[in-house]
């Protein structure tokens, strides 16, 4: 019953995407519903369904319908849909979901327009007053929340006079939230409880919930991980029809079988993968013709599908999640662990099942042929990129007791195919984004000792240039079948970001043409790696990119310089894979790859979203362990890098540990500081001393806020209480 609600609701959230999609496209020309939805493909029974969502959205205000019955999108100055977001001074942020004219500008709410909104809840707006220049938000009021992000929070429990309260993690809510008799569910002070809102606070009133979970005390192992799984809804245990589903599976499965499937057995093939890796779902060879230089690349990826046949209970489960959740020490896979560890996973020595992908080359690495399988192959070695990278980089070749001589000689055609790949994709533009991840580190007990940044070294960048060439191979095979399918998209940045980032890198002594092309973007980014102000240049650079998503829509992908491009290389842990691995099949048994664009659509939403739930609480956990960690190292001393600075302050980058903390302009106690927009600088009034994006800086931890995730950092050498020189021809200090 859960699923086939789930269907209806992601189908009427796919026709209403599909309609403003449409409706949002410069080409179009308003259209009465008939001829609306031929061109968008509803078929007839999807019709009345159709019709419905219009009304809805005409109600909403987010359409127009004219007298002629004709549809076009509202005025961008009347109401926009959009997620809502609670800054901590309590004014609320809406990035609409489509705004003519304005793509991405985001809408400015006071506290006292939002309602009962929390973060993360699609809201209607309506728009008070309209941007008079570029780079200005709009600011608006919000009518209705229309759909709530969750219902259930977490944080720590309190009493106060008598009464239950829980101090919400994070910075959602302004107040605590009201929870009823002391002691529910049997919670005492400090303990982390999950609550359930039964009503949302306002600017008029509080919040009240109800607990309808104890996970113990917050200092207690393992809490800090349950908060954020419970905080984000993520799912931690398979349904028991889902769980015998893979245990038949794996009965039915026999090893010696190949299943009629092609043999690659005999081929020299590995695994790379980290050292912590459970699941292993792809694996490459590559052999090289001698006499005329050509390369021929297979990647074979895991036929997850062959266990979780669609509409199974495995598959309902697999498209519920759409993604597995990599949190430290923990793994909540997509699959459950007999398949995602066992039947699926390509270990070494074992016959498994892949989907196979089969691309020549010319010496020079250009793409001449693909051809596709269904195989079955055993994997001669798993190497981890650690392993991989201290072979490719020694001095002299490993003994054949440390590595069998063809083994090794794989890996050296591994990289130098895969290099001559990097500089083709370079020449067409592609965008090298270095932006680092954070891993943790441990000690005997399991508990943080440290963290570092995780190397992109050319270990990762071999398996990452096959994994781009089988991916968009793939692609490549269904656009040419004209068949609708899940494109990983990532669309043309918006104008009016990329010119305010250029002004950013102008300000930091980058050249910038007036036009911008990908040429010029790739162009800084080479030229600020290994500088101290590399990480705000990237990142600055990614913020003005648009967030790429899961869509049948054509719209390439920009980052890649790819026209046609999706996901086809995991799907253990992506559900997007697993339905082109199922086309992919279909393709292989009748020559035809069929797809439903408004089912796709649908699924994209869907995929996305749990993607973006997946990589929040992923950084949530990781900041705060960190944090917890720094917490008992208030006083120690590092080197930072100014990530951004604002009025108030200035951000800091850790260059060993990979945390950022802010140091407020008020503990800058030697002199009047004030803020150069133009520069990204804050300069002293007095001294001249000035705090610039990509200056280096030693900082202290000053404070840990562990409940609101927030760290505070001073420069060192500045004492926190000491009271600033009086500023000449000024009476009175600074507003900050």
């Amino acid at each position: 019953m859960f699923f086939v609600f789930f269907v209806v609701n992601l189908f009427m959230a796919n026709l209403e995407e599909l309609i403003l999609s449409g409706l949002a496209r410069k080409s179009y020309k308003p259209l009465k519903p008939k001829a609306l939805a031929r061109k968008l493909g509803v078929t007839t029974p999807e019709y009345a369904d159709f019709r419905r969502t219009l009304r809805t959205l005409a109600d909403q205000g987010r359409i127009e319908i004219g007298k002629n019955h004709t549809i076009r999108a509202a005025s961008p100055h009347g109401t926009v849909t959009g997620t809502y977001r609670r800054a901590g001074t309590g004014t609320g942020y809406v990035r609409p979901q489509y705004v003519e004219g304005q793509p991405g500008t985001e809408v400015r709410i006071a506290e006292y327009d939002s309602l009962d909104a929390a973060t993360g809840d699609v809201v209607l707006v309506r728009l008070t007053t309209k941007p008079n220049r570029p780079g200005v938000r709009a600011a608006g009021k919000i009518l209705r929340v229309l759909e709530r992000a969750s219902r259930n929070f977490v944080g720590a429990y309190f009493e106060r006079d008598g009464q239950g309260f829980v101090r919400v993690d994070g910075t959602v809510f302004a107040h605590s939230i009201y929870v009823g008799d002391p002691g529910a569910k049997g919670a005492v002070a400090d303990d982390k409880v999950v609550f359930e809102m039964v009503r949302f606070p306002s600017p008029e009133e509080h919040g009240e919930g109800v607990i309808v979970e104890v996970l113990g005390p917050r200092s207690q192992p393992g809490v800090d991980t349950l908060s954020v799984i419970r905080a984000y809804n993520l799912p931690d245990e398979f349904p028991e029809d889902a769980k015998a589903e893979a245990r038949e599976a794996a009965f039915a499965f026999q090893e010696d079988d190949l299943d009629g499937r092609e043999d690659f057995t005999g081929a020299v093939v590995v695994t790379i993968d980290p050292a912590d890796a459970r699941d292993f779902d792809d694996a490459v060879s590559v052999t090289r013709d001698e006499a005329t230089g050509h390369w021929q690349l297979t990647v074979h990826i895991a036929d997850v599908g062959h266990f979780a046949p669609s509409g199974g209970a495995l598959d309902r489960e697999a498209r519920k999640r759409a993604t597995s959740v990599y949190l430290p020490q923990r793994v909540l896979p997509m699959f459950p662990e007999v398949i995602s560890n066992h039947l699926a996973s390509l270990q070494e020595g074992r016959l498994r099942y892949v989907k196979s992908v089969v691309v020549d080359f010319t010496s020079e690495g250009q793409k001449t042929g693909v051809r596709f399988a269904n195989g079955a192959i055993r994997v001669r070695k798993r190497f981890t990129y650690e392993q991989v990278l201290a072979h490719l980089e020694a001095e002299t070749p490993p003994t054949a007791d440390a590595l069998v001589p063809d083994i090794y000689a794989l890996l050296l055609r591994m990289r130098e195919l895969a290099m001559l790949l990097r500089q083709r994709r370079a020449k067409r533009g592609a965008l090298e984004l270095n932006m680092p991840e954070a891993e943790l580190e441990y000690d005997a007990q399991g508990r943080v000792s440290g963290a570092h940044f995780r190397k992109d070294d050319i270990s990762h960048q071999v398996i990452e240039e096959f994994m781009l060439t089988a991916n968009e191979s793939v692609a490549e095979l269904l656009a040419g079948l004209h068949a609708p399918f899940l494109r990983r998209v990532h669309p043309d940045p918006d104008p009016i970001k990329l010119e305010s980032f250029a002004g950013f890198a102008r300000s930091l002594g980058y050249k910038m043409e007036r036009y911008m092309d990908r040429f010029t973007l790739q162009r800084i980014l080479r030229d600020s790696t290994g500088k101290p102000e590399a990480y705000a240049v990237h990142y600055a650079l990614l913020r003005s990119l648009k967030q790429a998503v899961y869509s049948p829509a054509d719209e390439g992908h920009y980052a890649l310089a790819s026209e046609d491009y999706c996901h086809f290389t995991s799907p253990i842990r992506r559900y997007p894979d697993l339905t082109i691995h199922r086309q992919l099949g279909r393709y292989l048994r009748t020559g035809k790859a069929g797809g439903s664009m408004t089912e796709l659509t649908a699924l994209g939403e869907h995929c996305s979203k749990m993607e973006r739930r997946s990589e929040a609480a992923e950084r949530e956990l990781v900041k705060l362990k960190l944090l917890t960690y720094l917490n008992e190292r208030i006083g120690t001393e590092m080197e930072a890098v100014v990530t951004g600075v604002a009025d108030y302050g200035f951000f800091a980058q850790a260059e060993t540990l990979p945390v950022e903390g802010m140091v407020h302009v008020s503990t800058l106690a030697d002199d009047y500081y004030y803020y150069e927009e133009a520069t990204h600088s804050l300069t002293g009034q007095r001294g001249g001393q000035r705090y610039r994006l990509g200056d280096k800086v030693r900082v202290v931890v000053a404070r840990v806020d562990l409940q609101r995730r927030q760290l505070d950092f001073r420069v060192a050498g500045r004492r926190p209480n000491d009271a600033p020189p009086k500023a000449a021809g000024r009476s009175k200090r600074r507003k900050e």
